[in-house]
Order: C-alpha cells, then structure tokens, then sequence
C-alpha cells in the first residue's frame, strides 16, 4: 500500500493519474497547505524540501522497510517502474518519455507556476514579471503542440510525460492561454481526459477559478499581516 500526502495542485494530480492508471493500491493522507502542514516536522521526515505530492511505499521496490519518495517527477518514475507500466524499456523510446517528463518538472511546471502567481495572487502587480511569465506561458504551450502535431500522445503510447502535463493544462485560465489557440493540446487534452482514471481523479479534484485564487491569497495576506 502507498500513503500520498495529497493536497489539491497539479503535481499531486499527476501523481493521482499514475496510481489510478497503474491499479497500485493506495490511500490518501490530506494536507493542509493553508495551515502549513507540509511544514510540520512530522513531514518533513518525508519531504525535506516542505512541498507535496510525496508517498511512502509499504512493499517499496527492492523490498526492506517503508520508503518514501518525494519529488513528483520521481514519484512517476518510481510507479512506472513498479507497475511495469507507461515507461517503454527500449532504451530510445524510454529517454523520450524521460525526456519530455522533464520538460515538465523544468519548464512547463515552474514557469506556469510563476505565471500563476503574478498574473493572480501577487500582493501588487508587477508589469515586468507579468508581461515575461505570460510570455513564456505562452511559449511552453506552443512547443507541447508542435510536438503534438500528428501525435496521439506526446511520446507515441499513453505515457507518464502525459500524467506529468495533463493536469497544468487544467490550469490555463491562470496561465491566461486558450485551447483554441493550441488545437493539438486541445485535442490531446480532450483525449486525456476521457480515460476512466482521469475522470476518476477529476470526479474530487478541486480547481478554483483566478478570481477565488485572488481573494484566497488576499485572505491569507490579511491573516498574515494581523
């Protein structure tokens, strides 16, 4: 059995995706982000660097005491590996997977984080930061559809570089882009989501619009400032 520390954000989605997909049991142990359990030391313990997703494995790989698993782009790594599954073996069709899931946890994660936070959350607007993060929103968005271009998936078969982007793209609205600029991630998109795991996962995600990110953060900066 897999503990996940789940809170609502795109990387525990992903995450979700992968244990649904790959049929490994597990069960959830919420966090509190807005009370900063992910900062207590009990979690630490499992996640130095205070963020989710993280899992502990019971009956890890290779056998021994429980092991937890922190970063989410490893966590995927770590379940296709476990399963068997939505990781290819021949050795160039694997480091394509690899290759675009890292796309994700480098770029097409961290910068549409950023763009988030400027364009919705920050305490007062910055023109330049704005401007740039919307910008490279909007250019990580072009190159996943060019790779989408006459592909299904993004790595030909259904695969873990999927999981890893699926679920910022249920985002976009913070990102400020539209699927109908992007018909090939709009299809992809799509596609995705009609897969029984996906609509099972979504059946209790929570997404916000920007507007209720915008009075939450301005909740939070008041209670801080009291």
């Amino acid at each position: 059995m897999i503990e996940l520390f789940h809170a609502h954000t795109p990387n525990v989605y992903k995450v979700v995706i992968a244990l649904e997909e790959t049929a490994i049991p597990y069960r959830i142990t919420p966090i509190d982000l807005p009370a900063r359990q992910q900062k207590s030391a009990a979690f630490l313990e499992v996640n130095p660097n205070g963020r989710v997703p993280a899992i502990i494995d019971d009956e890890p790989l290779g056998g021994g005491e429980p092991m937890p698993i922190f970063e989410s782009g490893v966590i995927l790594l770590y379940l296709a590996e476990k399963s068997g599954r939505f990781l290819p073996k021949a050795v160039r069709e694997r480091y394509e997977v690899l290759q675009w899931l890292q796309w994700q946890m480098a770029g097409f994660g961290p910068m549409l984080g950023q763009a988030n936070h400027f364009l919705s959350m920050a305490s007062e607007p910055v023109p330049y930061a704005i401007e740039r993060y919307r910008a490279e929103a909007a250019r990580l968005y072009g190159v996943l559809d060019r790779r989408l271009e006459g592909r299904e998936h993004i790595c030909g078969a259904y695969s873990i570089a999927d999981m890893a982007c699926w679920p910022w793209v249920l985002y976009r609205d913070y990102h400020r882009q539209h699927l109908e600029d992007y018909p090939n991630v709009a299809r992809w998109f799509a596609l995705i989501a009609e897969r029984p795991a996906v609509r099972r996962v979504m059946e209790t995600a929570f997404i916000p619009t920007p507007a209720e990110v915008m009075a939450m953060a301005a909740k939070r900066r008041l209670a801080a400032g009291s």
